[in-house]
Parts: structure tokens; C-alpha cells; sequence
């Protein structure tokens, strides 16, 4: 595997960094959530307005009439949540809202480097998270298309990969999950030793912690790491943990808990994993939820945090305000928006501001 590019001269910033924007994807697919559809636009203006009030939001709303209808719900939104930016719209199609997954990752030249100032974009292959949700046609094109719509160079890896299956703590330290990344759904024959290869080379990764994955029950991803265990900073790691010492998922949160303990970052640093309790499960039309806190999305001044109505919901914020005391820590209602089995950080992208 090559890349006629050097990527020695960049790096990931982490999510905690400086962004120019972020980027989402307008929901147009009535089988993301099947029965509530027409209340997923208004519950999405909503998470929009809320980071809108902290950054720019640049939203893929390709397609006939998606940007005429999405329009009006942000602007009204946005007005009642007293937005400081407005959201932009951009005419490129998306056969689904997971843009972490579907999305651009964008790499910033190091400082003192001749890339300094620079970008570049990782395009993933994607496939719906091992072929569960066809088509993804207008899904597969959407990293490639942001970057020509930016004009910023895309470097494309030819492997399968999804933003949610990788957490970087922006100084070399990757977290991730054996359960996602090892699946043959995605790259045959893949092992740790190609996998961390991989993450090596085009995120320029000194180091991949492996958790197991799994736990959040109702989650489709195969694992997604940002489902379970997320970097506070260099050291700190938040860890999703059962609303129950009994929960059927206890077990194997548990495991992750116990990974990310064992683990060091890349200076040699012990990781310091903190629990993040999940609230009662949450059902519909009698299917088990994924919501959970990790889904939590960082903007330049604030925490998104998705709420389910529970009262673990001011615990988490609190907990994630003693985490990010410089920063708001902002409740959107995601109950709705979870029956698609996803919430904030699933559906955002960073844009990182090109300044290292």
C-alpha cells in the first residue's frame, strides 16, 4: 500500500481542536427511521441550530427539493436557538445522514513542515457498514465531493473504513475496536497488524489501542469505537459503562473499560479511563435503542450532548462539564434521531481549521 503524497508531514487533530466548520447530511431516507420519518427533519434542524450557535454547519442537501424543504426548518430553528451562524447548504446528494462514516477526514500539515498550513482529505471506501443498508452509491462519492467542492486534495486508501471506528487523541494515540475493523464485512483477511499498518500510514498513528467493541446494545456498526470509548485529552478517556451492574451489556463494557485501563498513548502515558453511565434502555415498537453519551459531538465552544429524557441525562452533562470546563454543554433530544440507530457524533464531520 502507497501513496504518491507524503503523509509524514501531517497529522489528525484531534476533535477538541480549532474546527472551520462542521458538516452534515440533510435526512432524506424514510428507512433510516421507519414509522417517525416526519419528525426527523424538525428534531435535525434542531442539532443543527444548537452547533450553529458555536460554528459554521455546512449541510449536503443535494437532491429535488431537499434544500427547498430543509430551508425554513433551520431558519426557524436556528432563530428560536438564537444562532450565531447560518448554516450552509450544499447540492451534493447523500443516500444517508451517518456523515462521520460517510464523510471527508482531514488531515493538517504540521507546523515547521512544508505542509504547514495545508490539508489534505482521507476518502474511506464505504459500504454501509458491511453491506446491511444498499445503496450507498451517492454515500461512497461524499468525502471526494467535499473535497473537490473545497478544493482540497483527497488521497483515497481503497479501503473500507468509517469515521465512527477511529477516535484520535490528535497527537498519534488511535482508539478503535477489533470488533469493527477486523470484520470480514469490511476488508477481508484483515489483522491487527495490517489494520494498525493502515492507520500508521494514512493517519499517521504512533499507536492503536484495540478495544473489543460491542456493549451498546441496538448499535449496527459492528462496534463503532464512538459508541463506547471517547479522548477527552491525551490521557483521559470516557468509557461507556452500564445503567446496571446486572445490564446484558455489562460484560462487555466492562472489557472495553478494562483495554483502555491497560493501554498507554504514545509518549508511554497511562490511559486514564472514566465511566460515562448510559441511561435506562430505551425501546421502540419493542427494538432496544443505542443511546448512549459517548455519542456526544465537541464544537468550538460547546458539548452536544444527546438527551433521552431520563434522569441520567443531567448526570452525564454534568460529568462531561467537569471534562470540558471551558466549554458549554448543550442538551438536544435525541430520541427521536436515535431510532435510527445513531445520534450526534454519528451524524458530524469535523472540519478542521487549516492552521496548525
Amino acid at each position: 500500500m502507497t501513496t504518491s503524497t507524503s503523509l509524514t508531514d501531517y497529522r489528525w487533530p484531534a476533535e477538541w481542536e480549532a474546527h472551520e466548520a462542521t458538516w452534515v447530511a440533510w435526512p432524506v431516507n424514510p428507512n433510516t427511521w421507519p414509522g417517525i420519518f416526519e419528525r426527523i427533519p424538525a428534531a435535525f434542524a434542531e442539532f443543527v441550530a444548537a452547533m450553529a450557535c458555536y460554528e459554521p454547519v455546512r449541510i449536503l442537501a443535494g437532491g429535488p427539493g431537499v434544500a427547498e424543504s430543509a430551508r425554513p426548518l433551520i431558519d426557524a430553528a436556528c432563530s428560536r436557538r438564537g444562532s450565531r451562524f447560518t448554516p450552509e447548504l450544499y447540492n451534493i446528494p447523500v443516500n444517508d445522514s451517518w456523515c462521520r462514516d460517510h464523510g471527508p477526514i482531514f488531515l493538517n500539515g504540521r507546523e515547521g513542515t512544508a505542509a504547514a498550513g495545508k490539508q489534505v482529505i482521507i476518502d474511506w471506501n464505504y459500504n454501509a457498514w458491511g453491506g446491511k443498508y444498499p445503496p450507498w452509491n451517492f454515500d461512497e462519492l461524499t468525502a471526494g465531493r467535499i473535497g473537490a467542492a473545497l478544493g482540497i486534495k483527497t488521497l483515497r486508501p481503497e479501503l473500507i473504513l468509517e469515521g465512527g471506528a477511529i477516535e484520535g487523541n490528535g497527537a498519534g494515540t488511535i482508539l478503535t475496536t477489533a470488533s469493527c475493523l477486523l470484520n470480514p464485512n469490511r476488508n477481508a483477511g484483515a489483522t491487527i497488524e495490517s489494520m494498525t499498518e493502515v492507520l500508521a500510514t494514512w493517519l499517521q498513528a504512533k499507536n492503536v489501542v484495540w478495544l473489543p467493541g460491542h456493549g451498546i446494545i441496538g448499535d449496527d456498526t459492528d462496534g463503532h469505537i464512538d459508541q463506547v470509548a471517547r479522548f477527552v485529552d491525551e490521557r483521559r478517556v470516557l468509557v461507556a459503562a452500564p445503567y446496571s451492574e446486572d445490564a446484558p451489556e455489562a460484560s462487555d463494557l466492562s472489557a472495553n473499560f478494562e483495554a483502555v485501563a491497560a493501554a498507554k498513548n504514545s509518549r508511554g502515558e497511562s490511559l486514564i479511563p472514566i465511566p460515562l453511565f448510559m441511561p435506562q434502555p430505551k425501546t421502540l415498537e419493542d427494538n432496544r435503542l443505542p443511546a448512549c453519551y459517548c455519542n456526544y459531538y465537541i464544537t468550538n465552544g460547546a458539548i452536544i450532548v444527546p438527551v433521552f429524557g431520563d434522569p441520567a441525562d443531567d448526570i452525564a452533562m454534568q460529568q462531561l462539564k467537569d471534562c470540558y470546563p471551558e466549554r458549554d454543554v448543550v442538551g438536544v433530544n435525541a430520541i427521536d434521531l436515535v431510532w435510527g440507530l445513531g445520534a450526534f457524533h454519528c451524524m458530524t464531520q469535523q472540519q478542521p481549521k487549516a492552521q496548525d
